[in-house]
Order: structure tokens, then sequence, then C-alpha cells
């Protein structure tokens, strides 16, 4: 565990689905990953969140973007399930969502 409470253990359990899924609530799930996905800003922070956790401010100096704009990507990407956050003290520290990240990769796996 990191200091916010995030496992940064990298993610080394994914398998390609082998049954049938709800193609449908897939499609959704997926439709909804993308979006979340949709900003250069937003892929480059969840990169720079699946290597380590870290603070808003932190985000803000690697990507050298203002923070308010930061802190709407990340709000983008928690929504979607792709990261999560804790609130310490006055900050908030930021981890990759390693369940929706593991979701996306099946999703995406299982297009072929």
């Amino acid at each position: 565990m990191n200091k916010c409470g995030c496992d940064d253990t990298p993610d080394t359990s994914f398998q390609a689905p082998t049954a049938a899924v709800d193609t449908a609530g897939a499609d959704a799930d997926l439709a909804r990953f993308a979006k979340a996905l949709g900003h250069p800003a937003r892929v480059a922070i969840l990169r720079h969140l699946a290597e380590r956790s870290g603070c808003c401010g932190e985000i803000v100096d690697f990507l050298d973007l203002p923070q308010s704009t930061v802190s709407q990507h990340l709000k983008v990407l928690k929504d979607a399930g792709l990261v999560q956050g804790e609130v310490d003290g006055t900050r908030v520290c930021y981890c990759a969502g390693r369940v929706g990240l593991r979701r996306l990769r099946c999703l995406i796996a299982e297009i072929g």
C-alpha cells in the first residue's frame, strides 16, 4: 500500500476471457472507458498513475497544466472507474483504479 491507500503492485492477473459475455453491457462499459480516455492529457495521467500514485499537485507538475484542468481530467477518469482518489488532509491523492483497468483490458481482449 502506498500513502494514498492504493495498491501500487503491478497487475499481472490479466487473462483473456473465455466465456460468452453480455455484449450490451460490455459495449456500454467499453464506450464509457473510451470516452474517459478520449483526451491525450487523461491518457498521460492514467499512464503516470499506473506507474506511481500521486497527489493532484504532483500531476500538475508532471503535465505542466493548470490545476483546475488536471482536476477536471481526474474527475472524468475517477467517474469512469479508471482512477481512485483518497483525501489526505487538504490534498487528494490518486492512483490507477486496478479493477477498472482490469475490466478495460478484458473488454478490449473480447473484441478480438
